[in-house]
């Protein structure tokens, strides 16, 4: 087998220097680098808001509003493209003949130049393009544009530039970088713009400053650069000094420790507690040598104790399965369960939470033509409550007799149950009989769920008869017996609350609400297809919820009413 080679400790930590060094670094390089940038955007931008400013408080709103109405009164929409032109340039020619119109083309352009600015230019931003009034630009500069040129938004232009129109004395800025954009290439740009305003306080163009920010980047480069070769200057002396004081003083005594647990690996276990190893350091690595002197002396002990204890958790783990077995041998669980009566139909199950349970349910013939039914739940779980539902099992069908009424069976029950009854436990139980001639149901209800009865062509309704008290919780306690018929093809289910209070991983409860409703779904089906089916309902709604309850049920079927036999007539007629 081929051994997978193990990096070395020291490596491993003068890479995590370098590393460190590293992100150190690139770290504090975008840093700077960024707050760098958003100073200096902040600077350029009150660079152009403070130019859009004072070109705006030059410029006389009313003026735009005369010059634009002056060629819109002469502007024919009908005419041809080559007329529209003629009309233009002859317009343009009448604006620079205007003292008033010259002298502020010339005022942008000087105030561009002295400033530094990109661009210089007044605006009217309409819904759908932007408007020229007056560009700050050179004659012959390329992309200049004159009174009446339509220039299209790009970018976020048409939101913040119609919102400085719209919303004069708001500080509007706008920062662009397109440098290499197949579309524009004005370059990285800090743009202001501010109302101009006429005599009515309205907002007739717009003055527009573009500073040009590209010496940021070049600075910004220059600036990471430096910063990094001073940064791996001193990241190499340190990362070398300090690398070897930790060798010394940590990867060594690690390197020895190491070593110690390799051969600790490859000695016997009897050799454990003669097993030491010395490091001399004078801190936490010394403790940690003395700690692992101390580990191998009781690690023997521990494996000692922990073979004696996994040999008894075997031993209890078969003594439960045996106990498993017992306690589901107890509960009847071959069906059919009368193979040679024909009158009615019976499943149960039980599904135990622990390896034994607390539930129980049982069937039985009290005599040829009564059938008693038992559905009961234990207090607690496992072992205990497992041994405790053993004897009120017992119990319950020892004294369920044809000449003693349900009631009275559970006075006695309930009695026999608190004479031993030192832990204090408890079973809420449902048992009922049948009598299989009249269809007459006889039960009694102690602290038990409510059964289910389904009438033939309705639907499964729950039992809402007053409960008596639990067995086993006081003495001399008095039971109530009820009574119901049933005809053919009635049905009746019982169960624990183990299925009604089944929980998902959401601890949302099962509820009487799904039960009636799975119930109602399987309500023409056989016993031991509705169970199945119940169940089944049950772990798609718990999903991989833990089951913390036992889950027990009983579907009874009254399929045919039997046939007095002529000593039951008898008796009936005397």
């Amino acid at each position: 087998m081929k051994t997978k080679r193990k990096g070395k400790l020291q490596i491993k930590f003068l890479i995590g220097l370098i590393a460190m060094e590293i992100i150190l670094s690139v770290s504090l390089g975008l840093l700077v680098s960024t707050t760098y940038r958003n100073n200096m955007e902040n600077y350029y931008s009150d660079i152009a808001f403070n130019a859009a400013t004072l070109i705006s408080n030059i410029i006389d709103g009313d003026k735009i509003t005369e010059y634009v109405n002056d060629f819109k009164a002469g502007y024919d929409e009908d005419a041809d493209d080559e007329a529209k032109e003629e009309y233009l340039a002859a317009f343009r020619d009448k604006l620079k003949q205007d003292e008033y119109y010259e002298d502020v083309r010339l005022t942008l352009k000087s105030i561009r130049a002295s400033l530094g600015l990109e661009y210089a230019y007044v605006v009217i931003p309409t819904e759908e393009c932007q408007y020229y009034i007056w560009d700050g630009g050179e004659e012959d500069e390329e992309g200049i544009c004159q009174f009446g040129d339509l220039e299209d938004y790009y970018g976020d232009g048409y939101t913040i530039m119609r919102g400085a129109f719209l919303n004069p004395g708001e500080r509007t800025i706008l920062i662009t970088d397109d440098t290499g954009s197949a579309d524009h290439d004005y370059g990285y740009l800090a743009s202001a713009y501010v109302a101009i305003l006429g005599s009515d306080g309205k907002s007739a163009g717009e003055a527009c400053i573009d500073v040009s920010m590209d010496q940021i980047n070049a600075n910004i480069h220059m600036f990471v650069l430096l910063i990094t070769l001073v940064i791996v200057a001193v990241s190499i002396v340190f990362v070398l000094a300090y690398f070897f004081f930790i060798k010394h003083s940590v990867l060594k005594p690690i390197q020895d420790l190491n070593r110690a647990t390799s051969e600790l690996v490859s000695h016997n276990m009897d050799k454990l507690s003669a097993f030491n190893v010395k490091v001399k350091t004078n801190d936490e690595l010394e403790t940690l040598c003395d700690s692992f002197n101390t580990m191998a002396f009781e690690l023997q002990t521990y494996i000692t104790n922990l073979t004696t204890m996994t040999a008894e958790k075997e031993r209890i783990s078969a003594e439960l399965d045996v106990a498993t077995g017992i306690q589901s041998s107890m509960l009847p669980c071959i069906f059919p369960a009368f193979p040679d009566r024909n009158e009615f139909d019976i499943y149960a199950t039980m599904t135990p939470a622990k390896e034994v349970g607390g539930d129980f349910y049982d069937f039985f013939m009290v005599d040829n033509t009564h059938l008693a039914i038992v559905a009961a739940d234990v207090s607690g779980k496992g072992v205990p409550a497992a041994l405790f539902m053993v004897i009120g099992k017992t119990l319950i069908k020892d004294h369920t007799s044809p000449d003693c009424n349900l009631d009275k069976v559970f006075a006695v029950v309930n009695n026999l149950l608190c004479e031993s009854n030192s832990e204090g436990m408890f079973i809420t139980a449902y048992e009922c009989v049948i009598d299989l001639v009249t269809g007459e149901v006889t039960f009694v209800n102690a602290g038990h769920e409510m059964p289910f009865v389904y009438r033939q062509g309705g639907d499964f309704t729950a039992d809402t008869v007053k409960h008596s008290f639990v067995l086993a919780g006081m003495e001399n306690v008095r039971y109530k017996m009820g009574t119901f018929t049933i005809n053919e093809g009635d049905k009746i289910f019982q169960y624990t609350d183990g299925v009604t209070e089944a929980t998902d991983a959401n601890n949302q409860l099962y509820g009487m609400e799904r039960l009636t409703a799975v119930l109602n779904s399987v309500k023409d089906k056989r016993p031991d297809e509705i169970l199945p089916a119940v169940k089944t309902d049950i772990d798609k709604f718990v999903g991989d919820a833990p089951q913390f309850d036992d889950i027990t049920m009983v579907c009874f079927e009254f399929k045919k009413k039997m046939q007095p036999t002529t000593e039951q007539n008898g008796e009936n007629e005397q």
